[in-house]
């Protein structure tokens, strides 16, 4: 029974760290598309283009590589729980 409560605590832990990460990683990406804009272009430009061009970099993050990384919040900690659970019952 203490591995099943285990089990669900690392889950709410790993749920909560996902979260976490997403939203900061989400907001950095946004904030970085905006300076970029802001960059390319001094005087403002158009909003509705920049909002434009921040949703297509955003839609392109999301369908990315790094968003997918974030998934390794679950993956390492039940490779080292199972790597642990093997060399302890292994001896």
């Amino acid at each position: 029974m203490g591995f099943v409560r285990l089990m669900f605590l690392g889950l709410i832990a790993c749920t909560a760290a996902y979260l976490l990460i997403s939203v900061y990683s989400r907001s950095v990406r946004r904030e970085k598309l905006e300076k970029r804009w802001a960059a390319e272009h001094p005087e403002g430009g158009d909003p509705e283009a920049r909002d434009a061009y921040i949703e297509t970099g955003m839609t392109e993050y999301h369908r990315g590589f790094r968003k997918k990384l974030i998934w390794l919040v679950y993956v390492v900690p039940l490779i080292a729980l199972l790597v642990v659970q093997y060399l302890v019952n292994f001896d």
